[in-house]
């Protein structure tokens, strides 16, 4: 009996030694055991045997007092670290494993481990860990998640965070505060078939403000169920939208000019146009809203008798070739006469990045007051060339406007104009080498340059073969001049006649 006493008081003395080595040495009063403090969570063990809680250290005590079983301490876990097992059983499977926190930036862990039918559970400093186990710490993979610049996370087929790097953490914080449960998804959702593999655009914003951070959002698949790679677009929707806002503004610019104005990108395609084009071209409008090809606008153009008919469709091809090789240089510049009768001008000039812009203007009635002005001063010249006298109109520049046939007969001028004018100085030494010296010819020229308290007045000439000329000098409107040259009768003759008479 006496041995039966002595065998279970050193089974006693063997189990509680085995527990105190089990559990860590007692910290001094005074620690500060929070979750939301890192330093909260050193060196606190707990034994389960099974689901119920057989022990735990001192200092337990001081943060987990509501902790009675296995559900308990994963309920209060669960927020830092949401791989947490769900029973002891996960433990008895794996033997040992380490579950790291959700925060990748807190260096802390919780230690797991299967001992002849106990699970031990340490919550320790990742700092503390044995070389062997820090090892993985140091994986380049692993580093490179933990520290890339932009947010990476995975999310468990629930659809909450199971593991974020620092990025993520500080964009969380930054959106929703510091103490903030960072396993509730911080992105909205996308489409399951649409999202695996793709890009999706996505915005989200701080509970306390309007401005939206644009995110490009990739998911992969994972056996626990999906990584998700967020890259910040915010520079590039500010480019977006700073590019929409322009082509805005010069879209209601381009609303108010009366010339037609068509835009084809590098790709040959419609990209802008303004009302104009549709009153000028009587195309759809939304024909012009599909972006149509630059071959299919002017096809359309064709079809819809808004361009000179082509004598044939090869001819025409080569024509809209060579036209928008002329384009792209600048240099294409073209009237199209319509069978409408309408006259249009149209011009292409090269844009940047290979696009090409097409104006269409109606010069229809620039061209009828044309052919109008043409017309009567056609009719002008052919009432001068009537005219017994020679004429000549200077315009108030003192330039040669224009004569008639007999002033082009009397002083052997062809009519024909070059690019200057002839000036009253260069005409009046023409007529001095036909005429006999005379103070006239000068105080013609001074006449015609002089602007002021001007009138008509009448002098006589004599050319060198004898001919006597009736000069008759007038002012006109806008400070024009006329001279009007008469032939006189010769004195002999007047003297025969009376003698015959």
């Amino acid at each position: 009996m006496v041995d039966w006493i002595i065998l279970a008081a050193i089974s006693l003395v063997s189990a509680s030694l085995a527990v105190q080595w089990l559990l860590p040495r007692r910290r001094q009063q005074g620690d500060n055991f929070g979750l939301s403090s890192p330093a909260s969570l050193f060196d606190a063990v707990f034994l389960f045997d099974g689901d119920r809680l057989i022990s735990h250290s001192d200092i337990a005590l001081e943060g987990f007092q509501a902790v009675r079983d296995w559900p308990d301490l994963r309920r209060l876990l669960h927020r830092d670290f949401p791989t947490f097992p769900e029973t002891p059983d996960c433990v008895r499977l794996e033997g040992t494993f380490v579950i790291p926190a959700i925060d990748c930036t807190i260096e802390r862990d919780v230690l797991c481990e299967w001992i002849d039918g106990i699970v031990r559970v340490q919550l320790r400093d990742s700092t503390d860990r044995p070389a062997p186990v820090q090892r993985g710490a140091q994986d380049p993979i692993r580093l490179a998640m933990e520290q890339a610049p932009y947010p990476v996370w995975l999310l468990d087929h629930q659809s909450n965070v199971r593991w974020c790097n620092a990025a993520y953490v500080s964009l969380v914080r930054k959106l929703r505060g510091q103490d903030t449960d960072l396993t509730a998804p911080m992105f909205p959702s996308v489409d399951e078939d649409a999202r695996l593999g793709a890009k999706s655009r996505i915005s989200i914003s701080s509970e306390d403000s309007d401005n939206k951070l644009w995110f490009d959002l990739t998911l992969v698949d994972h056996p626990e169920g999906h990584l998700c790679y967020a890259v910040d677009i915010n520079a590039i929707v500010a480019a977006e939208t700073a590019q929409r806002k322009f082509v805005q503004t010069m879209t209601k610019t381009f609303a108010q000019l009366s010339i037609g104005l068509a835009i084809f990108d590098r790709n040959r395609q419609l990209a802008l146009f303004n009302p104009a084009l549709i009153d000028l071209t009587t195309l759809p409008p939304d024909f012009l809203s599909c972006r149509p090809s630059l071959s299919s606008f002017f096809d359309r153009l064709r079809d819809q008798h808004m361009m000179p008919e082509p004598k044939n469709y090869r001819s025409w091809r080569n024509q809209m070739n060579e036209l928008l090789e002329a384009a792209e240089d600048g240099n294409y510049q073209e009237t199209w006469s319509l069978p409408s009768g309408s006259v249009y001008s149209v011009s292409g000039r090269p844009h940047p990045d290979g696009a090409v812009a097409f104006l269409f203007e109606d010069i229809t009635a620039e061209i009828t007051l044309t052919r109008r002005f043409r017309s009567e001063m056609d009719l002008m010249q052919s009432v001068l060339d009537k005219l017994a006298d020679a004429i000549a109109v200077f315009g108030d520049d003192g330039t040669l406007a224009f004569t008639n046939r007999a002033y082009q007969q009397l002083w052997g001028d062809n009519g024909e104009v070059g690019f200057e004018p002839d000036s009253v100085l260069d005409v009046t030494r023409a007529w001095q080498e036909q005429c006999v010296a005379s103070p006239i010819l000068g105080e013609i020229r001074d006449f015609v340059e002089t602007r002021e308290n001007r009138a008509e007045w009448s002098s006589g000439l004599r050319l060198r073969n004898g001919t006597h000329l009736a000069c008759t000098v007038s002012p006109m409107q806008n400070g024009a001049t006329i001279v009007r040259f008469s032939v006189e009768d010769a004195p002999t003759t007047r003297s025969i006649r009376q003698i015959s008479a």
